[in-house]
């Protein structure tokens, strides 16, 4: 079933014909996302890219049937544009634009909360059900259809967290990037929670950050309504005190904002920490039953005498050591060990 966006949503661009909302409306074209349709104020009766270009996001519900917004529009109209989707009937907005005054976002919250919407972001890469909606920045090759889900305030680390759970051999259900902005429109429990309900979803991938109580809160309630393994990570564990790293959310302003005070909570509450990002996929395999998938170098330890032999003989290394990684897959492909 998925979370916020699959392949029935009916998605419009806001802000469709400038400079970055072209450019990912053609990758999510590319990758068969449904688009429907674009909003440039003043532009409305063109098309572009293939889709139809309204002037309102209210004409793009009435004439479209639009239910899902994505927006790319600059920091001083953003959060008008988030506003313009709330009152128009849009129930799922995604907001990629980052550096919202924080005032603006003060005022779109409490405005949208009248509404029956979701807000996911701002300062956010988007949504994706793999295979059937990327609604986003995201990169759509990495990701694969599973049953894992991903709740991220960091954009890098969804990718990260992504790619380790398809090279684990197990794929994604919905990746959820709620943004790192202080006053995000979905939080970090609220984006668990859906992905706890969801019955696609078997595992749950939480990655946060200094600042804020999001992480205890969302872990709080996993352990009181938790029911699927959940592996959770904190980056920023040597940022200094006081100092914003990166997202406009994530200082540390107490004790318990620290990576430190985050990791131990999430531990008691039941949820396995990773002290590493480097450790998500493998740790999630294991918790999931799942036999991680081996190294190149395991791989390559396993049948040096073979893959050296194979290499000499076809001209491709001297050395194991040497295989590339596509290299290797083919040399195990031509032995018939892939």
């Amino acid at each position: 079933m998925a979370v916020l966006v699959t392949k029935d949503s009916k998605i419009i661009v806001q802000g469709i014909t400038g400079k970055e909302g072209s450019f990912h409306t053609e990758q999510m074209i590319e990758y068969g996302t449904p688009i429907i349709g674009g909003v440039t104020p003043g532009k409305g009766g063109q098309e572009h890219l293939g889709v139809p270009v309204y002037n309102t996001v209210s004409e793009a519900v009435t004439k479209g049937g639009a239910d899902t917004s994505i927006i790319f529009v600059p920091p001083p109209f953003a959060g008008d544009a988030i506003m313009e989707a709330a009152s128009a009937g849009i129930k799922v907005i995604i907001c990629i634009t980052e550096g919202i005054p924080v005032q603006d976002m003060v005022k779109v919250k409490a405005y949208i909360n009248d509404f029956d919407c979701r807000l996911v972001g701002p300062n956010c890469p988007g949504v994706m059900t793999p295979g059937q909606a990327k609604v986003g920045i995201m990169p759509g090759f990495i990701h694969n259809p599973g049953r894992i889900g991903i709740v991220s305030r960091s954009g890098t680390l969804t990718y990260e967290a992504v790619d380790q759970v398809t090279k684990a051999g197990m794929g994604q259900s919905t990746c959820i990037g709620i943004g790192g902005d202080p006053i995000p429109g979905t939080t970090t429990k609220e984006a668990v929670e859906l992905l706890m309900n969801d019955p696609d979803t078997d595992g749950i991938v939480m990655i946060g950050e200094i600042g804020g109580n999001m992480e205890a809160d969302a872990s709080r309630w996993i352990k009181e309504h938790g029911t699927k393994p959940v592996v959770g990570f904190i980056a920023g564990q040597t940022a200094p005190k006081g100092r914003t790293m990166g997202h406009a959310g994530a200082i540390v302003g107490g004790k318990d904002d620290t990576a430190e005070a985050k990791m131990e909570i999430m531990r008691e509450c039941g949820i396995s920490v990773v002290n590493s990002p480097a450790d998500i996929g493998a740790t999630m395999a294991e918790l999931m039953g799942v036999a991680p998938s081996k190294s190149a170098s395991e791989i390559k330890k396993m049948l040096e005498p073979e893959l050296v032999e194979y290499a000499n003989s076809i001209g491709i290394a001297a050395h194991v050591d040497d295989l590339k990684a596509d290299t290797l897959a083919k040399v195990l492909s031509k032995l018939g060990l892939s």
